[in-house]
Parts: structure tokens; C-alpha cells; sequence
């Protein structure tokens, strides 16, 4: 038990989760605030990576801040892997897969049309689609994306392209092949686009390898960082001036540097590497996030972006995410004075918005205001990767990765129902009282769902659920001996409550010996 488990969540973190679960919300297809400057969802803004670190987002949330609370994020979590599955998150591909970019221009004659999202190179979607799968498996105890055929990619028009195209996979399958293609590149990693592997885009694949062994005691990931690393020994993972390198030719071996100095190339990587990598990684943050961080007054601070490059007479125009991506990779590295500047620049210069209880920041394609201040918002950084750095923890990926849950997750009382109106601000088991602690409130923008369920009380013996004290309701197992009040109710697996409304309420279920000791 860490005191960000036993700390609540304040407003905006909770206003974060709400944006999350919003968004996903939306109707098939409805887009709505997600939508960045490029076109055809082929850049770094697009709909998969927003989808993929919400699901990241409420993973780190959910496995440090709100453990006892999966009711809160697998409806989410669900909702977002079904928007990942859709056609529109994945055509992109169909084009990209042809080449004639500059990097594998002089190639295209060998590419073909591939409408297979998964089947071989875009490691910037598969590798997204299979963590998330075994993220949810291993988060929630439930293989649902193992049965066959769950992690299908298909799509059918009426009006062209003739008979459906399918192709079906499932999270063991999946990560099977994605291992594979890492083995063949003799472990350098797999392409995002034909000819064109980045370090940044196959560090999910290790996540999901990882989440696969926590699964089935295997030791891919071991395996595969151990091959990664003496892979890109021959290349060196820094460029000469000490930033992360961005990519690797598959045909020259070429190594493309971070010349320019993104902020987004260090902040990502970084980010992400610190998973399984973490003395590398911290040894070279304080120097790489130096050379772009800007320092502003009353603490704020912001990122120093390079200048949009002009490729065969064109500006290229995508959503790069810097401001973003900073603010991830300090949250990750505990760097809590650089986190809350970023921080404050957002909130003071973004122009933040409560929508429908949720919050985030609105896109706004304008570099600067009038003053001079960093205004640029890309959905991803305003919808995702803010709200990313604020329910983080330090060390959050190399948490989840490195310091798996005990056998009692899955089996102790939880809130594994939420309803749609209901905030909860804290959420924990404290397994040596084996005490349930959890706040809950009702959100005031919402007028349904206020129901909160606790369950998996069926091998909880004697419980007692007691609010500032007071005993609301009293039973063994599943079933009720005495209700006080909030009208307590049995669900299937334990019972459900109605939401008071007002402020936060904190409540303690006692089970087991707890409540056994109390009671004497």
C-alpha cells in the first residue's frame, strides 16, 4: 500500500477520468474534440494514440491510485478498445503501407496495398492494440481479447472494394506475432511505416510482452529488452549530442538523430523506456530536457518547439505533441518541480474547460497569444497526455511493469460497479485490516447512475459497511443481515448502494477478521 493510494484524487484528476470516459462515450464514429490538424490519420495526433494513453492513463491510475476501484475503469477501458477496432482508427494504413514517403520512397515499387492493420510493420497501431488487450487482461483477470476472433479488424462499402475484408486476431495470437517480426529484425524493433523502425513506437510492444508474461509466467519481455538492448548497441540509442535517436533505416541501417531537438522524440521516449530502462533513462533526462525547457515567470514553464520543416515543397503540418510529452516524461520521472510548471502554464494559458464533468484542455492551433505564451493545444496533449501527467505516480510505468499486484487483487472486496454519475476519490484495500477504504460523490453534472456495487463479498465472511463511523449495513457473503440505511441493496457478488448526494463521502467495508475484531 504507497500514500498515493491512500491520498484522494482531487478535482482535476477526477475531472480527467470523466473527459476519458466522455470521450468514449461518444457514438461510433462521432469524433467529437478528437480531431487534430493533420490529415487522414496518419501523424502522431491521431484517434489510436489518444485512444491507447487514455487506456494507458487510466492503467497507471487504476493500478496506483485507485486500485479497489476497477468499476471505474474497465467499462472505459472496453469502450476505448472498441473505438480502437474501428476502421476509422485503422485505414490509414491501406495508404501508408505503399510507401513513397521520403524514408522508403526508392522502395515503393516493392510495397503493395495492405489492408491487414497488424500484418506486417505499423508497430505504431498493432503494438497499441495488443498492450491494451493484455493490459486489460492482466488489470481486470479477464481474457475476454483471448477468445478467437476478438481482436478482429474488418471492414465492408457499399459503394466500392467489393466483398469484406477481415482479418482476425486475438491477444495470444496478436503478441505472437509481434513477437516474431521483433525476432526477425534480429530484435531492433518492427517498422511504424515500410523501411522506418523508431525506437519510441515498439516500446508499447514491450509493455504488452510484459503484461503477457504477468498473465502466463512466461519471460518474453526479458528476453526481448535483453535482445534490444545489444541490437542498438551497434547504433547507440543517443545521437552525438546526447538525444534520443529517432529511427532506424531498415535498409541502410541509417540512424535518423534528433538533429532538430523535439522535444517530443526525448520526452516520449523517455517516457516510455523508462519502464525497463530506467538508470539509462533518468542518467540522461536531466541534460536532454535541459537543452528545451523553457522557464517562464511565477514558476510556469513550457517547451521550445522546432520550427515546422518544409519536405518536397510542403510544410508539414501534424500534431507533434511536445508540451504534452514533456509533461508525461516528468510525471514519470518524479521531476515534480517541472511537472507542476508545465502544469501551470496549462491551466493558465490553454484556456482549460469543464465539459459535461470532465476536463481538459480545448484545441487551439495558434502557437503563442498575444504575450508571447505557448498557446498551441493538439487534442492529444489537451485530451490525453495532461491528464496522463496528473494521475501518474513517479515511476508509474516501471511500476506497473516492475511491481506486479499480489494474488489478493482479484479476489478482494472492490467497487466493481460505478455508475455513470458517480466521482470515486479514493479506492483502497487495506489487506492487513482488511479494510475496504473508498470516497465516493456524486457528480452534480450528471442525473443518473448514482449506484456504487461492491463486490466479490461472496469469500468475504462477516462484513460491516460503516460511513463517518456509523454502521450502514451489516451481512456475510452476498447476503444482507441488516441494512441502516442508503437503501443497501444485493447485486450479483455482493451489494449496491445509492450515491448520497453533497460532497465526498468516505466509507470502510470491514471483512473477515476485521470485522470480526471490530465486532468483539
Amino acid at each position: 500500500m504507497t500514500s498515493h493510494e491512500t491520498q484522494q484524487l482531487d478535482d482535476l484528476q477526477v475531472g480527467h477520468l470523466r473527459h476519458f470516459a466522455n470521450l468514449s462515450r461518444q457514438p461510433i464514429n462521432d469524433w467529437s474534440f478528437m480531431q487534430g490538424r493533420g490529415t487522414g490519420q496518419d501523424d502522431f495526433g491521431g484517434y489510436r494514440f489518444q485512444m491507447a494513453y487514455m487506456a494507458y492513463a487510466l492503467a497507471l491510475a487504476h493500478r496506483h491510485r485507485l486500485p479497489a476501484a476497477p468499476g471505474v475503469f474497465k467499462p472505459v477501458f472496453e469502450r476505448l478498445m472498441e473505438k480502437m477496432l474501428l476502421p476509422e482508427v485503422w485505414m490509414y494504413w491501406a495508404r501508408v503501407s505503399r510507401g513513397g514517403s521520403v524514408f522508403n520512397a526508392h522502395l515503393s515499387d516493392a510495397y503493395t496495398e495492405d489492408w491487414n492493420p497488424v500484418g506486417r510493420d505499423n508497430i505504431m497501431y498493432s503494438a497499441y492494440v495488443q498492450s491494451m488487450a493484455l493490459l486489460y487482461n492482466y488489470l481486470f483477470d479477464d481474457n475476454r481479447y483471448a477468445a478467437p476472433g476478438a481482436l478482429s479488424f474488418q471492414y465492408w462499402s457499399f459503394f466500392w472494394g467489393g466483398k469484406e475484408r477481415r482479418f482476425e486476431y486475438d491477444q495470444t495470437s496478436l503478441n505472437q506475432h509481434i513477437y516474431w517480426q521483433m525476432v526477425e529484425s534480429g530484435y531492433l524493433g518492427v517498422a511504424c511505416e515500410p523501411n522506418c523502425v523508431f525506437q519510441i513506437c515498439n516500446q508499447p510492444a514491450i509493455l504488452g510482452f510484459r503484461m503477457h508474461d504477468l498473465v502466463t509466467g512466461e519471460s518474453m519481455a526479458r528476453e526481448v529488452t535483453e535482445g534490444y538492448q545489444k541490437a542498438w548497441d551497434q547504433f547507440g540509442r543517443l545521437g552525438a549530442n546526447g538525444h534520443y535517436n529517432a529511427m532506424l533505416s531498415q535498409d541502410t541501417r541509417a540512424v535518423r538523430d534528433n538533429a532538430g531537438l523535439s522535444p517530443w522524440v526525448d520526452a516520449w521516449c523517455g517516457t516510455l523506456m523508462n519502464m525497463w530502462n530506467r538508470d539509462f533513462v533518468r542518467e540522461h533526462y536531466p541534460a536532454q530536457i535541459a537543452d528545451w525547457l523553457v522557464r517562464g515567470a511565477e514558476g510556469a514553464m513550457s517547451v521550445r518547439s522546432v520550427e515546422r520543416p518544409t519536405v518536397m515543397g510542403q510544410t508539414i503540418i501534424n500534431d507533434d505533441s511536445d508540451f504534452g510529452w514533456a509533461a508525461t516524461w516528468a510525471s514519470e520521472m518524479g521531476d515534480t518541480a517541472v511537472l507542476k510548471g508545465l502544469l501551470a502554464h496549462a491551466d493558465r494559458y490553454m484556456s482549460p474547460l469543464w465539459r459535461d464533468g470532465g476536463y481538459c484542455y480545448p484545441r487551439n492551433d495558434v502557437m503563442s497569444d498575444k504575450d508571447g505564451f505557448r498557446s498551441l493545444v493538439e487534442p492529444m496533449t489537451g485530451n490525453v497526455l495532461l491528464g496522463y501527467a496528473r494521475l501518474n505516480v513517479p515511476d508509474g510505468l516501471w511500476g506497473l511493469y516492475n511491481t506486479p499486484w499480489s494474488k489478493a487483487q482479484h479476489h478482494d472486496p472492490a467497487l466493481t460497479e460505478v455508475g455513470v454519475g458517480v466521482d470515486v476519490l479514493q479506492a483502497y484495500v487495506d489487506h492487513d485490516a482488511r479494510v475496504l477504504n473508498f470516497a465516493v460523490r456524486r457528480q452534480r453534472a450528471r442525473d443518473e447512475g448514482f449506484e456504487v456495487g461492491i463486490g466479490r463479498l461472496s469469500a468475504a465472511g462477516h462484513w460491516t459497511l460503516l460511513q463517518r463511523g456509523e454502521v450502514v449495513a451489516r451481512g456475510h457473503g452476498v447476503q444482507i443481515l441488516a441494512s441502516e440505511a442508503f437503501n443497501v441493496r444485493a447485486m450479483s457478488g455482493g451489494i449496491e448502494f445509492t450515491c448520497p448526494s453533497g460532497d465526498a463521502i468516505a466509507f470502510r467495508l470491514l471483512f473477515g477478521l476485521a470485522e470480526r475484531a471490530a465486532a468483539a
